[in-house]
């Protein structure tokens, strides 16, 4: 048995590789699976247009993941018969006056010198691709590669794969914590007693660093950032973008069923999710300046959600220094974008006791002030099925 604490996107996504490759595994949910960051999420597949500096050893698994979503969103289709809203019209990210047009072509040069396919637009290029945005609009970048996805979708597809795949869901089910015999994870201990496993994945979001049996070198460094986003309606067959707009301090998510999502802040504020005033208008504020055409669409939905965010803001994967302990966490901003790689790497991991090297850069490890090589699984869970 294979244990999986968290039911978000990555968990779900690991569970089920593991399920479909005929292993025992139980996900275990604080919640309801899928309702917690991968549901508060704007589904954004964009590591062109959000590569940032410092994060360039995060840009190849970011864009690896990327190309896996086509036939990722597929698979799920033909397993479960949901579309989940896969796009690829790209993303448009727009300045509005002189000064933002200043640092737009600064990072424009700066993810040119990375050699991503980055397109640089007039402001009347960029309203001739998208008329209902800004006159201001004073130039613009075209990401043509990146993509978005409905995640609500996807994390409804997830579960009902991994549960017909032969996995168990076990939801409202908090892990007291994780059970520990002879120097290894050997299961989780719940409210009504515990669980025997042969690994035990942290892939609890936000939520990673607080659960029990952790030894304080092996609690992941992750803590919650709060996002606060809203959801418009647009008007039936007249969407105001059919791309992904990214405007100053706004980005703005078309969705197929008519819903346009505009998010969303950035918050240091613990576990808090409560909405406020400055936050809704700050949204409502940066959305209609790029956007003038949301004065009039009606409020669907306000919600607010924690981004699991780590030290250095990369994800924390694979093995650690404890026998059958995993990581699959700190995924930040990038949890539905990242959601296939963390699949397939950390799956294989659990399937053959290989870590690949393109995950080696994001193991617990690098945050330890020395170094030790990860503690390989035993050879049970290691074996094929």
């Amino acid at each position: 048995m294979i244990v999986i604490v968290g039911g978000g996107i990555c968990g779900l996504a690991i569970g089920w590789r593991l399920a479909a490759a005929g292993r025992q595994v139980t996900i275990i949910e604080r919640g309801e699976a899928g309702r917690a960051a991968t549901w508060a999420a704007a589904g954004m597949l964009a590591p062109h247009v959000e590569a940032e500096h410092g994060e360039e050893a995060l840009l190849p698994l970011a864009l690896e993941s990327r190309a896996m979503w086509g036939e990722f969103a597929g698979d799920l289709k033909r397993a479960t018969g949901v579309d989940v809203d896969y796009r690829t019209e790209g993303t448009l990210v727009v300045a509005l006056d002189r000064d933002d047009r200043e640092r737009l072509e600064h990072r424009h040069q700066y993810l040119r010198s990375l050699g991503l396919d980055i397109e640089w637009l007039t402001g009347y290029q960029a309203r001739d691709r998208e008329p209902h945005l800004a006159r201001a609009v004073t130039g613009a970048m075209m990401s043509p590669l990146d993509q978005s996805v409905d995640n609500r979708l996807v994390a409804g597809a997830l579960r009902r794969a991994f549960t017909a795949a032969g996995g168990i869901l076990r939801e409202n089910t908090e892990v007291l914590s994780v059970v520990t015999r002879a120097g290894r994870a050997s299961g989780v201990a719940l409210a009504d007693g515990e669980i025997a496993a042969e690994a035990v994945v942290i892939a609890a979001g936000a939520w990673s660093r607080n659960i029990g049996g952790l030894p304080d070198e092996l609690r992941p460094p992750v803590r919650p950032l709060k996002g606060q986003m809203m959801s418009l309606r647009m008007a039936e067959g007249a969407p105001l973008i059919s791309h992904v707009v990214w405007g100053p301090d706004i980005y703005l998510v078309p969705r197929g069923d008519g819903r346009l999502i505009l998010g969303a802040t950035v918050e240091e504020m613990g576990f808090d999710t409560t909405l406020t005033a400055g936050g809704m208008y700050d949204l409502l504020r940066h959305g209609w300046e790029t956007l003038p055409g949301i004065y009039d669409l009606p409020v669907v939905e306000t919600w607010a959600g924690l981004r699991p965010a780590s030290r250095d803001d990369a994800p924390i994967l694979g093995p650690t220094a404890m026998a059958g302990l995993v990581m699959a966490t700190g995924h930040h901003r990038n949890g539905i974008l990242l959601a296939p790689v963390t699949a397939k790497y950390v799956g294989h991991y659990l399937l053959t006791g290989e870590v690949m090297e393109p995950m080696k850069p994001f193991l617990l490890s690098r945050f330890a002030a020395v170094t030790e090589r990860p503690v390989p699984l035993p050879a049970a869970v290691g074996e094929a099925p």
